[in-house]
């Protein structure tokens, strides 16, 4: 049975081993990023993330909508009377 390092050693340890993008605090790593958009095209989720870039590139002057306000105008557009429908 080997013995389990303490102190110093099992910090040292424990950080070795922790993944690189662990502790930068910039969100996911960009490979789990796209594939959490990707999904959310999939199941037609809004992504507020990207509607957020949008605008940063398409609309640098306007103020963007809210958390609330975005995901508001989605649900309407998806079952609003203008919306797309079937019948």
């Amino acid at each position: 049975m080997s013995a389990r390092p303490t102190g110093a050693a099992a910090s040292a340890t424990a950080a070795s081993a922790a993944p690189a993008s662990a502790g930068s605090g910039a969100g996911p790593p960009s490979s789990l990023r796209r594939l959490r958009q990707a999904c959310r095209q999939i199941f037609g989720i809004p992504d507020y993330e990207r509607y957020l870039e949008h605008c940063a590139t398409h609309h640098p002057g306007e103020k963007p909508l809210s958390k609330s306000e975005f995901f508001a105008s989605a649900i309407d557009r998806k079952y609003g009377k203008s919306g797309p429908r079937c019948c």
